[in-house]
């Protein structure tokens, strides 16, 4: 049986340090985005930054799904014929 997506991503986490960066990216962007969230209102300038962030945490997240695709591929057993 293979290993869920949160019990690969702890595997990366700990073993792949570009795995660790992208987290540590897509966390920043993500609290980043949480200041923006709870202000009552935002100023064009913020709107354009709340934008931003979510492209490019996106982008970090896509990547971050690469590898994880990439990490299935090169674990998973090949199947008997």
């Amino acid at each position: 049986m293979g290993l869920g997506t949160l019990d690969i991503k702890e595997q990366l986490l700990q073993s792949n340090d570009e795995f660790r960066r992208l987290a540590e990216k897509h966390h920043q962007f993500d609290e980043q985005l949480e200041k923006l969230v709870h202000k009552a209102h935002l100023s064009e300038e913020e709107r354009v930054e709340e934008v931003k962030l979510k492209k490019l945490k996106l982008q970090v997240k896509d990547q971050m799904e690469v590898i994880i695709q990439k990490y299935r591929q090169q674990t998973a057993k090949p199947m008997s014929p």
